[in-house]
């Protein structure tokens, strides 16, 4: 039942907006959704369930935004200045794409393990949902992989190519626990680019025009997620979350 299926995220979403996943009841979502407890059960099979499917939406809403900003147009420089936007804006109204993009998941959240579960459902979406989920560094591998596919032209060198759209998505994901200021992750995304490839428009593999700051992007690109212990992304104090596949308002 897809139809009931996005009513029952949706009802769920909308709850861990108001109060922590903790005190979420399952009849309380089944009735918002305007489906019995037993369809509930039936779609997730139990509350962890429920919660593995909600961030796998929110994990492929986040993925399919991304898709939709590198396909904008404009040049290459421009699309992936817009990804790195898409990133900072629905991590900014979506505490559950933040905590997938940083690893930092606060008390309020649903924390479901992110290895497979083991999985009985006849239901082909929640077998998904009951398997991997991703990890910050999958998701940022995720994005820059789509990137370097909607930029890379012919004579392309991948490697340089990689490692610009991977410093780009870093320093957003840096800017979702440190926001940055005036002039925003646009500014940022463009000053880094320009300073690996040059003031013109990125051009697929071209050789960056100043060694040393290549190689302090390699070097940037080789660090680790935000770690955890960034207290800016406390679920308390953000915003009412809006769902990935959505522009937040």
């Amino acid at each position: 039942m897809p139809a009931a299926r996005e009513c029952l995220l949706d009802a769920a979403f909308t709850a861990l907006a108001r109060r922590s996943w903790a005190v979420v009841r399952m009849v309380d979502v089944a009735a918002a959704a305007g489906v019995s407890r037993q369809t509930l059960y039936n779609e997730f099979g139990s509350k962890d369930g429920l919660a593995r499917a909600l961030v796998r939406r929110e994990a492929d809403g986040y993925l399919a935004g991304v898709e939709r900003a590198l396909s904008a147009h404009g040049d290459a420089r421009e699309r992936l200045t817009a990804a790195a936007e898409w990133t900072t804006n629905v991590a900014r109204g979506n505490p559950l794409v933040r905590a997938l993009l940083t690893g930092c998941w606060s008390e309020r959240l649903p924390a479901p393990t992110l290895a497979a579960v083991p999985s009985s459902s006849a239901v082909p979406a929640q077998r998904r949902a009951d398997g991997p989920l991703p990890s910050p560094g999958d998701l940022l591998a995720g994005v820059r992989d789509r990137a370097v596919a909607a930029i890379a032209g012919p004579g392309a060198a991948p490697d340089d190519l990689a490692r610009t759209c991977e410093l780009a998505v870093r320093l957003a994901v840096s800017c979702v626990a440190v926001p940055p200021g005036e002039g925003g992750v646009a500014e940022l995304v463009r000053g880094v680019i320009t300073a690996t490839q040059g003031p013109g428009p990125v051009a697929p593999g071209a050789a960056p025009h100043q060694p040393g700051t290549a190689a302090a992007g390699a070097n940037t690109a080789k660090h680790g997620p935000i770690p955890a212990s960034h207290g800016a992304l406390a679920a308390s104090s953000a915003p009412t979350p809006t769902a990935a596949g959505r522009s937040p308002r």
